[in-house]
């Protein structure tokens, strides 16, 4: 008898198939407000995640957390209900430096909607990278923050030896780091070959508001064209859900600085806090990715600027 994983599995497996190759779309359990506004043809999610089955995606030993299944077909179902034509998935740190899920995902969704970036190691060989880059990806992503390196040191040694490995290629590198360690790093950004792309507000916190130390260093970067931002994870800077008041300056601010250099991310499935071990399946913060969305309106009620920040950028950033 078949277990409810192979059940589902299986599921997933026959809607491949109905479709010749592409994930069929269900429902969109995070979407609980409808968008309010007209998204435009070719809008992109610049940061989403998946998490398939770990029977044939085993997580990393050393991950921090781990996340319940949030499978290629859910994330077809969010990007229907968003109105999104493309989504850009990126590697978490629960898989280390193995893209294999990241790289399945992209090939459920296919070629036209899906673009990836990867997380690489000092093991990953220049054969990788090349078919990684066949096969969609764009980027490498530098996640100091989930591997808690703040020591400025640590991160410029992280920094080295992530640019030695792509500075041969078209790819850019993506920084979840905090605003501190960032600001480290502004000499080694300043001069980067590739452009810079900074997730979460360049992780910036809310309440201190744009005067924060750190935050004038994004803008300089933003504005000389030298660094893209994801205005995304909005709560991940606020506590104060579900509308996250105190981040609005901060996504006028980066956007002030130059609307061409800014992209629009969900987070989605949004994976929360570590259980009492890592490898309790934690609960994802409850965001209601409809509402969030429509936070960009606010933010940039201009159509001409969103559709920039949905289309334009992330075209040119990923290759679409």
């Amino acid at each position: 008898m078949l277990s409810r994983r192979d059940a589902m599995t299986l599921a997933v497996a026959a809607s491949v198939l109905a479709t010749g190759g592409e994930v069929q779309a269900a429902g969109a359990p995070t979407v609980k407000t409808p968008v309010n506004f007209k998204v435009p043809a070719g809008a992109c999610d610049c940061h989403v995640h998946v998490f398939p089955d770990p029977a044939r995606f085993p997580f990393w030993s050393g991950r921090g957390y781990t996340p319940p299944l949030a499978t290629a077909s859910d994330l077809l179902a969010l990007q229907h209900a968003l109105h999104m034509d493309r989504v850009v998935i990126v590697t978490p740190s629960v898989y280390g430096t193995d893209n294999a899920a990241t790289l399945d995902g992209m090939r459920q969704l296919g070629r036209n909607r899906a673009r990836g970036v990867a997380v690489i190691g000092p093991a990953t060989t220049k054969a990788q990278i090349a078919a990684m880059d066949k096969a969609g990806v764009r980027g490498i992503r530098v996640n100091l923050e989930s591997n808690g390196v703040t020591d400025p040191s640590a991160a410029a040694a992280n920094f080295d030896s992530a640019l030695a490995q792509i500075k041969d290629t078209r790819w850019h590198m993506q920084f979840y780091a905090r605003l501190p360690v960032l600001a480290a790093l502004k000499d080694r950004l300043a001069s980067m070959p590739m452009p810079a792309v900074f997730d979460h507000f360049a992780g910036a916190k809310a309440a201190p508001g744009v005067n924060q130390p750190g935050f004038d260093m994004v803008l300089d970067l933003v504005r000389s064209g030298k660094a893209y931002v994801k205005i995304s994870g909005a709560y991940r800077a606020s506590e104060k859900a579900p509308d996250y008041p105190e981040v609005a300056p901060l996504a006028r601010a980066l956007i002030a600085a130059n609307p061409d250099r800014v992209i629009w991310g969900s987070d989605w499935p949004h994976p929360g806090p570590a259980g009492k071990t890592p490898t309790d399946i934690n609960t994802p913060f409850p965001v209601d990715d409809g509402r969030v969305l429509n936070l960009l309106a606010e933010w940039a009620p201009d159509a001409a600027t969103r559709h920039k920040i949905l289309v334009d950028n992330p075209a040119r950033l990923y290759g679409f």
